[in-house]
């Protein structure tokens, strides 16, 4: 039997919040998919309302339309409520159909048990909000039901909001926490620079402006001279400078520590979410 994925269906997501809308919406600028390809569906009839306002695509509140109709289906529905959905497409869903996952903590393993079926396609994503401004990153593992031409298809639609990496399932949890949860992180450190701008007195959206493009250069700088960020951080620090005086303090009130210790409670809770 031909068990090949059909590669000119529809692109279904169940699940139509921020980060799907993010997908979709990268998906068709970038000339992927055709909105007329694209199904969404939610249980907010008020969501649906705002996609089909604002965009082309189709909208349903039946998830079981998705499941027949779209041969690649993204769920984008929030960890705690992936029984309920997979139990209610299950019966619906085949091996030549492609299901993409972007939730924390829901393992392959554990996907094809709630689907019962162990023959089914089925790739483990996580996306981060970046994504929503075509920044994003994607850690991407497939099982081993997706062959290599599936895996670079799947790989193209994420391509459409940022770029994405092939790992190792045990990593995925890691990633959560790198860059799943990171931009958190990073916006509590543009907020907190911005603050202290206007503390000293610069007007409160300029001190924004200035801190947000600080963070996006300084991050160019590390992808694209491939040097240590110690390396970059010592080219800014010179001695007996005001840089070098930041960054005392810095390491006095435990910048990385408490940088590390978010970011290990965050994995955790991550490897939670799936017992």
């Amino acid at each position: 039997m031909n068990n090949s994925v059909n590669f000119t269906k529809k692109l279904g997501f169940i699940g139509a919040g921020n980060m799907a809308t993010a997908m979709m919406s990268g998906v068709t600028s970038g000339g992927i998919f055709p909105a007329s390809d694209i199904l969404m569906s939610d249980v907010s009839a008020e969501r649906l309302h705002f996609i089909s306002e604002n965009y082309a695509v189709g909208t349903t509140s039946d998830n079981t339309e998705v499941a027949v109709n779209c041969g690649t289906i993204i769920l984008a529905v929030k960890p705690q409520y992936y029984s309920q959905v997979i139990a209610e497409i299950a019966p619906f869903v085949t091996e030549e159909q492609l299901i993409i996952t972007i939730a924390p903590g829901q393992t392959l393993a554990s996907l094809a048990e709630r689907f019962g079926k162990d023959t089914l396609k089925i790739i483990r994503t996580m996306p981060n909000t970046p994504a929503m401004v075509g920044a994003g990153i994607t850690a991407v593992t497939p099982n081993a039901n997706v062959t290599a031409e599936e895996l670079e298809y799947v790989r193209k639609i994420l391509g459409g909001f940022g770029i994405s990496e092939v790992i190792g399932e045990n990593l995925m949890d890691a990633v959560v926490s790198v860059s799943g949860s990171s931009p958190a992180y990073v916006f509590m450190f543009i907020e907190a620079m911005a603050d202290a701008a206007v503390a000293d007195g610069m007007p409160r959206a300029q001190a924004y402006r200035f801190a947000a493009q600080a963070v996006m250069g300084s991050a160019k700088m590390v992808l694209e001279t491939g040097k240590h960020p110690a390396e970059l951080k010592d080219m800014v620090c010179s001695p007996a400078g005001t840089t070098i005086e930041a960054v005392r303090v810095l390491e006095e009130k435990g910048m990385r520590s408490a940088v590390m210790e978010a970011m290990m409670a965050c994995t955790e809770r991550s490897r939670s979410l799936g017992k």
